[in-house]
Formats: C-alpha cells, structure tokens, sequence
C-alpha cells in the first residue's frame, strides 16, 4: 500500500505538526533517543520514525479515524494505532522542576470532551469531558505543568490540588482566576454585595485580567488540535494527546 502523506516531503510538516523542518528533526532525534533504550519484540515497525511521528501529529492534529487515518501512511488501521499509542507518551511534555525566583506562572483549567466515560463525566458543557490544569510561564507562554485529568464535573479550586499541578509549582507565583479562592493564589478582588470597589481594586483586576488572557491564548493555539475538541483515545489517552501537543506547542513557540 502506497503512502500519500510522509515527512520526507517537508511540506507535509508544517501542516500537520506546525513545527519548522528543523524543529521536527530535531523532535525526531529525541525519539531516536528515547526508543534506543527500547527493545522492540516481534516485527520492526513498517514506518521510519520521522513518518510515524507525522502519523501521530496528524492524529491529534485532525482527529480522523484510523480507517481514514491509516490508507494516508500505507499502514493498517492497527499498525497506525500501535503507533499512536507507542509514541503518544513519548511525546509527553514533562513538568518543568525548577522555575525562577521571579516566575509568575498562570494556571486555568481546561475541558476535553473525552468518549471514555471511566476517566470524564458530564460537565458544565454537557459533555462527557475531562479537566486539565494547564500552567504556562506568564513571560515566554510556553505551557511548564499540566495536571492529571480529572472527570469533567470536578471543579478548579479542588481540580488544582487532586491533578498535582499545585505540587508540581510548589511555591512559586502564580496568578489564577476567580475560580479558585482560598487556595492562596493570585486572583482577582471580589466585590461584596451593596460595595463598590475602590479604583485602585479595579485597575489591579483590570491588569491581572490582561495578564491571565494569554492562557485562554495558549487553549485557543492547543484547541486547533481537533483531538481536544473529540478525545476518543482510552485511558490515559487524552493525558498524552494533551501533553504532546503541549510539548509541540512549546517547541514551535520557542523556535
């Protein structure tokens, strides 16, 4: 079976990954790391690695089946899903250990609408969803923490301390919005019922709200995913899908 889409075309890249030539090679040379300390039983894979990291990319990227998935690289539709669910964790972004003592971090949380309805439940978007806590670095945007995912209908206030995002940030700032009170992050001054807030509140809130837009930004660029719009992955599936697309997003941000 004859392949129609392969990296060795580098027009295919951009579309699919939206990484640079040079950026996807050298995605491509981490995984050969990683996969060199992986003994493979059985038949070696039908695809070289720069296809079958395409392949993954342009799962995530356009949320087709494998039956349509897998013709486009020559495979069968359970050598394409093999593929997936090998490299999807290679993929995965890891959670930065140290930050700067003058980070500011944003967190918000993120619902996936994920099939699997072991991991989601029916949240405010009457989807059976997933919650991710994403962290991005405030200054650079590029995204540093995303938390285990919870069922949809879990809140952000409980969602930050169960995901392990607020372990992962340990002490460093981090601004939020009005979802999360009491749990010592920087949110926004609430106004109590029959007061006004004194201007100097208002103009803080009018910044901290410019500021916290760019994680909304970072969603929107993820979002053009169209896995995260309709996760069917099981399992620990949406994790990774939402990981390496963060771990992507980073590497096309950072140049």
């Amino acid at each position: 079976m004859a392949s129609v889409i392969t990296a060795s075309e580098s027009s295919w890249i951009g579309p699919f990954t939206g990484l640079g030539s040079r950026q996807f090679r050298k995605l491509v040379t981490v995984l050969r790391r990683k996969e060199a300390g992986t003994v493979r039983r059985g038949r070696p894979w039908g695809l070289p690695l720069e296809d079958r990291l395409l392949l993954v990319a342009a799962y995530w990227r356009t949320n087709l089946t494998m039956r349509q998935l897998a013709p486009l690289f020559g495979v069968s539709k359970s050598a394409a899903d093999r593929i997936i669910n090998h490299l999807g964790p290679l993929l995965a972004l890891q959670p930065r250990q140290r930050f700067a003592k003058d980070a500011v971090l944003i967190v918000d949380g993120t619902l996936v609408p994920t099939r699997d309805h072991t991991v989601a439940e029916q949240s405010k978007n009457y989807r059976y969803s997933t919650n991710h806590q994403v962290v991005i670095d405030a200054d650079s945007r590029l995204v540093v923490v995303i938390g285990r995912p919870l069922p949809g209908k879990r809140n952000d206030c409980k969602a930050w301390a169960e995901s392990g995002a607020r372990a992962a940030v340990g002490q460093t700032t981090t601004i939020a919005d009005g979802g999360y009170p009491g749990t010592g992050l920087l949110v926004p001054h609430r106004r109590r019922k029959g007061e006004e807030l004194p201007d100097w509140k208002q103009a803080h809130n009018k910044s901290h709200k410019q500021v916290r837009a760019r994680v909304e930004h970072v969603f929107a660029r993820m979002k053009t995913w169209k896995i995260l719009r309709d996760c069917r992955l099981k399992g620990d599936g949406v994790h990774h899908a939402i990981l390496g697309i963060a771990r992507l997003h980073n590497l096309a941000l950072a140049g």
